[in-house]
């Protein structure tokens, strides 16, 4: 599904508006070659939780260092002596950020936007994103690892928990999509 010009009248001719999103099959496997290189490059998988991890870590440490030790994980991951920009996860981090915008300008795909249905309003759709967020970054501390380095760094190397959680994921998709649909047309 491609993102419509929101004026077309002001495109007078080809080429104005986003361009087509790229074949999932070519996406795939250009996603198994960055998970490679990724293996040979840092010795480590894709993933974005522990990045996230010891940026909330410093950030807190930052902000209220006697809070922290109250919170034996987060503790150790901002005591840690290349906590930020001396590890590898953080500049995954940069890079797929950067290549995201890269991507989007790219692709004429880069503007502020918040997707969501015609049926809920913009308070309700970030309310969601920010709860569905929450219980994301949770389990991902919970589960030792965000969809990224369980899916494709932990199924890459055949994880039985990794595609136990893939499995549960598109399950629990599976259930929520019919109750869910209705906000969305």
């Amino acid at each position: 599904m491609s993102i419509d010009n929101p004026n077309p009248s002001a495109c007078k001719g080809t080429g104005c508006g986003p361009k087509p999103y790229m074949n999932p099959y070519l996406a795939g496997v250009l996603l198994g070659i960055v998970l490679f290189a990724a293996f040979l490059v840092t010795g480590h998988g894709l993933g974005a939780s522990g990045g996230l991890a010891r940026v909330a870590a410093v950030a807190n440490d930052t902000a209220a260092p006697r809070s922290i030790d109250e919170a034996p994980y987060l503790a150790k991951l901002s005591r840690v002596k290349d906590t930020l920009l001396g590890n590898w996860v953080i500049w995954m981090l940069v890079g797929a950020a950067l290549g995201a915008m890269a991507s989007g300008l790219l692709m004429k795909r880069f503007r502020p936007q918040i997707y969501k249905g015609p049926r809920i309003g913009i308070g309700l759709r970030l309310a969601c994103a920010f709860i569905g967020g929450a219980f994301m970054g949770y389990g991902s501390q919970w589960g030792r690892g965000c969809t990224s380095g369980q899916a494709l760094t932990g199924g890459a190397s055949l994880a039985a928990g990794s595609w136990a959680f893939m499995f549960a994921v598109f399950a629990g998709a599976y259930v929520l999509a019919y109750p869910l649909r209705r906000l969305w047309k």
